[in-house]
């Protein structure tokens, strides 16, 4: 009678037969291929690659598709025109002075840290400052920007463009129509004073980040032209020029970024401004109280995705974008405002529901 613990031994002839198996293997020397993960797969990472650091007077920069996602470090720079032609996770500036940066699509956050007298073009997820002095930024920002303990900070508008961009800003699930670029939150405001500011309406791109003059760079094919921009250039919180706004409303189809695009050009060939765009999704009760008795016409297309809203402001904006719409738009289901009155609340429930929604 064997052991209670002893282990039960298999029989002869299959011990033979697994002994069998085993001896070419070792006669042959092979070795048991160990097992790959995804892991072992990737492309090991240099963050060095992914780093300026202690530059002071050069041109540096990266094109599109070097950076491709990853975390970058800019740090120690002095005097430097620093260009990121891509997208990227997050993106830290430390200790850098006197320094002209444009930074592609950021997933996340941009951090400035200590920085100072620095000239930036920017977009991103989130935007911070602490411990900074006398930055221009021409910005688009998903969320609301935030500075702390800075003062002399200035914003503008981004205004940007090149033939990757739009697919950058779409790789770092960033959309062009979410911009709070002059909606700023300051964590250490002073009494009586302003830590932050507005560029001059026509603040031109180029007398604050010039071109880039390095041979690699030029071959970014770059416009700063506002017509251009990827990001549509809106007024933001400057104060507007007429009583009178109008809300439209295009629903997701095949070709609502280019109606959206077109729709703009239309009314700031008129002379209307665009004071601010959305991309947001919708539920049916959003609707109910967006749309409010018109919301049964617009709920069956709020399935197809997220919704692009514009406001336009300017004497007689409600009559121009219905005439717009009827002309240009025939066919295309869109909401725009029905008059004067009705304008002014569908705007401002619009954009109090978008807010909501964004968390701001």
């Amino acid at each position: 009678m064997g052991c209670f613990f002893s282990k039960k031994r298999k029989p002869e002839k299959e011990q033979q037969q697994q002994q069998q198996r085993q001896q070419p293997a070792e006669e042959a020397g092979e070795q048991q291929p160990q097992k790959q993960y995804s892991w072992d797969k990737r492309e090991k990472v240099d963050p060095k690659d992914y780093m300026f650091n202690g530059l002071k007077d050069e041109t540096v920069g990266r094109l599109p598709g070097k950076v491709a996602g990853q975390q970058f470090v800019i740090q120690d720079c002095e005097a430097c025109n620093i260009y990121i032609f891509d997208h990227s996770a997050t993106i830290t500036i430390d200790d850098c002075t006197n320094c002209r940066i444009f930074l592609g699509p950021v997933k996340g956050s941009i951090f400035f840290r200590n920085c100072r007298d620095c000239k930036c073009v920017v977009a991103c997820q989130q935007f911070r400052t602490r411990d900074c002095r006398k930055l221009e930024v021409f910005l688009c920002c998903a969320t609301q920007p935030i500075i702390e303990s800075s003062t002399s900070i200035k914003f503008g508008c981004f205004q940007f463009y090149y033939p990757e961009l739009a697919f950058q800003f779409k790789d770092a699930g960033l959309s062009i129509f979410n911009n709070t670029w002059s909606n700023i939150h300051d964590f250490t405001p002073l009494s009586g004073e302003n830590n932050w500011s507005l560029l001059p309406e026509d603040a031109v791109i180029q007398d604050y980040v010039p071109l880039p003059t390095l041979e690699e760079l030029k071959a970014v094919r770059i416009s700063t032209d506002a017509s251009r921009s990827i990001v549509p250039i809106t007024r933001g919180q400057r104060q507007k020029i007429s009583d009178e706004s109008c809300l439209a409303v295009l629903f997701a189809g095949d070709y609502t970024t280019a109606n959206a695009r077109k729709l703009i050009d239309e009314m700031l060939s008129r002379s209307f401004l665009l004071v601010q765009t959305k991309e947001v999704l919708m539920k049916p009760e959003d609707a109910q109280r967006v749309f409010q008795e018109r919301a049964p016409d617009f709920i069956p297309f709020l399935e197809k995705g997220p919704v692009i809203a514009l406001e336009f402001n300017g004497d007689g904006a409600v009559e121009g974008c219905q005439l717009i719409i009827n002309d240009v738009f025939n066919g295309t289901k869109m909401f725009v405002s029905e008059n004067k009155v009705a304008a002014s609340g569908d705007v401002e429930s619009f954009y109090n529901f978008a807010d909501l929604q964004m968390g701001m």
